[in-house]
């Protein structure tokens, strides 16, 4: 059988080789219309621009009227000295000083066996755990020495329990507590010094009271010599249970 077409003749065959060749033709158009540039006439005007020459301006020159430097100092004229050898003797003339020194004052002051130099009384506190001789409570005077410190301690107790108030204020507002006491027993026996603390202002008050009622004592001594001694005593506030 015998074909129609002739193959030679097929449009189609060579289509994709007219399709690049077309491609590649358009590319390069739109580039040039793109890079294409244009100007505007009427902006650009073209003219010859005169330089004018250079001025050389000539500068004046100005004398300056300079003062005279100033005159030089006047010369002085040196005196000559002469000198006169002096051939006689001068005798010196001495004067004697009437000021005193400080020698001469210190021999003139009283020797140092003549002053009567007396012995300061220092206030020597000695605890009454350590004194030699404690203080004497009265009543402790013929007791052994051995036995004074116990004597004076049952003397005190005794006098706390006698003396013993227990205050309402305290009692009604429920204040309970130990009061500590410290006083000083002078070298003349006095009770001075005294301390109080304690948990509530009542009670120590109470407690002040209590030791102002102390009697004189004998002092405690110290090496033969009446000493102030210290003394620190618990007073203990409890009420009584209901």
């Amino acid at each position: 059988m015998i074909p129609k077409k002739n193959p030679e003749l097929e449009v189609g065959r060579n289509s994709s080789l007219y399709f690049a060749i077309g491609l590649n033709v358009m590319l390069f158009f739109s580039w040039q219309a793109i890079e294409y540039k244009t100007y505007e006439k009427d902006d650009i005007k073209l003219d010859v621009v005169m330089m004018d020459s250079e001025l050389d301006e000539e500068i004046p020159l100005v004398t300056m009227n300079t003062p005279p430097p100033p005159p030089p100092p006047p010369v002085v004229m040196q005196e000559s000295v002469q000198i006169i050898e002096d051939t006689e003797d001068v005798e010196e003339t001495v004067f004697e000083s009437t000021e005193t020194s400080q020698d001469d004052l210190i021999a003139e002051v009283i020797s140092v066996e003549d002053v009567d130099v007396g012995e300061i009384e220092e206030d020597v506190e000695v605890p009454f755990a350590v004194i030699e001789d404690v203080p004497l409570f009265p009543g402790c005077e013929n007791v052994k020495k051995s036995e004074r410190r116990n004597c004076f301690q049952q003397k005190m107790n005794a006098h706390v329990v006698k003396n013993f108030n227990y205050p309402q204020t305290a009692l009604d507002m429920g204040i309970k507590g130990r009061v500590f006491v410290i006083f000083v027993i002078s070298p003349e026996g006095e009770i001075t010094k005294v301390r109080t603390r304690g948990p509530d202002k009542i009670l120590e008050d109470e407690a002040q009271r209590i030791i102002s009622k102390l009697p004189k004592m004998i002092p405690g001594k110290q090496r033969g010599k009446p000493v102030s001694v210290p003394f620190s005593l618990p007073i203990n506030f409890k009420m009584a249970e209901q």
